[in-house]
């Protein structure tokens, strides 16, 4: 389920494009992952990160399948986790990461909003903390995961189309810009 109400969004991003991301793209994610696995019993026991940290040890004819679809559950997991606040600054241990990484949250934003506006075509735009425990913004195509090169996603945003065409049409940048005033 979402951590949300299908109207919590409402009206940066609407139910109904909700009902459709979820229910419909997120739920066809989950079904073909699931059909992937149900010959492959020793793959099952592994969570989620385990299966896209160790696509490399994937049989071949599996791999694929999985990356596409792994990535597509745990993208999606994490974007509509890191939403259903009101945005604002972070504070704490992460505003001072960011300060540090980015020297203001204000950077972060246009960093973040420029990885996302940069996606050619279907993608993400994270917040990702290295191996060194630093954050960086990082984009990717398809459904790939920042998981799967040894980063660990902090937060997402969607810029496939199904996440804001019915709302914003071709208005990515329109997207971006209300995002930040979900996230939490």
């Amino acid at each position: 389920p979402l951590p949300f109400s299908y109207t919590a969004l409402s009206p940066e991003i609407s139910e109904t494009t909700l009902h459709f991301h979820h229910d419909k793209h997120l739920q066809a994610y989950v079904d073909n992952l699931n059909k992937a696995l149900t010959d492959c019993p020793e793959l099952q026991r592994l969570s989620l990160e385990e299966l896209l940290q160790t696509l490399d040890q994937i049989p071949e004819p599996k791999r694929t399948a999985i990356r596409n679809n792994g990535g597509g559950v745990y993208n999606h997991y994490l974007y509509f986790d890191c939403m259903g606040g009101k945005g604002g600054h972070p504070c704490g241990p992460l505003a001072q990461a960011m300060d540090r990484a980015f020297g203001s949250y204000e950077e972060w934003k246009l960093r973040m909003k420029e990885a996302a506006m940069g996606q050619f075509g279907s993608g993400y735009a994270w917040l990702v903390c290295g191996n060194g425990g630093g954050l960086s913004v990082v984009k990717t195509p398809n459904q790939d995961c920042p998981i799967t090169q040894g980063q660990w996603p902090l937060l997402c945003i969607d810029v496939w189309e199904h996440a804001y065409y019915l709302d914003y049409q071709n208005r990515r940048a329109d997207y971006v810009d209300a995002w930040f005033d979900l996230i939490k």
